[in-house]
């Protein structure tokens, strides 16, 4: 019987995958799968080749399963049959398993196709995030440039104690300037003499154009002056 329902299988296969199933002998043939990845941006439709082979009892014993890239397929972004081919087998053993005792390479080439298409999608969604996440984290580094502390006791504190600092350094800078110019131009207040100071230097009775350059005057001169 198991022959016999091997044969029928077959020839339904023919009519679902008329120009997809390849014969390789009585009890082998291919399968080209094409995938359908929603919003694919992908030049050339990604597919991939399904090698099933009947063992004598099948379907009460599972297939004998290959799965490789069509040739001369395009690599795809999201989606490499070569590299992904374990996974996606080992992810339909559950289907195998339920499927014992029954015709089941339609339903293995569904799961198929189905896994290698969320496969996709997965890692396109993925790839898109960390994109998004990317973009999200240098815009934070932007706004930083344009954000200011947060006022709170602590930075309020600190902020005062550096402006206090800055008022008293400024102040320093301004009166060892001042101190400076001074010592410069040797700023010196004049000195008036008094009377007396005036009489015992010969001086009493000058007038202030009178003394100038004349501080060397005999005492008698300014005597006479004055009488």
């Amino acid at each position: 019987m198991g022959r016999e329902e091997q044969i029928e299988e077959r020839e339904v296969l023919d009519s679902i995958f008329p120009d997809e199933i390849q014969d390789i002998s009585d009890t082998e043939y291919r399968i080209t799968i094409t995938l359908d990845i929603p919003d694919d941006d992908a030049e050339e439709t990604p597919s991939m080749v399904l090698t099933v082979r009947y063992p004598e009892d099948y379907p009460d014993k599972p297939p004998f399963l290959e799965l490789a890239s069509a040739p001369n397929a395009p690599p795809h972004q999201y989606i490499n049959i070569a590299d992904d081919r374990f996974q996606l087998l080992e992810g339909i053993q559950e289907t195998i398993e339920e499927n014992l005792g029954m015709a089941m390479i339609f339903t293995v080439v569904s799961a198929l196709k189905d896994a290698a298409e969320q496969l996709a999608v997965e890692r396109r969604d993925a790839a898109i995030k960390a994109q998004e996440e990317a973009a999200l984290a240098a815009e934070r580094e932007e706004n930083k440039k344009f954000q200011g502390t947060p006022v709170n006791r602590e930075t309020f504190l600190k902020w005062r104690e550096s402006f206090l600092q800055e008022l008293e350094d400024q102040r320093i800078k301004e009166e060892e300037e001042k101190a400076a110019e001074m010592k410069k131009a040797r700023i010196k207040e004049p000195v008036k003499l008094t009377g007396k100071q005036l009489w015992e230097r010969g001086l009493a009775g000058k007038g202030d154009e009178d003394l100038e350059g004349d501080d060397d005057a005999p005492v008698e001169e300014v005597q006479k002056l004055t009488v």
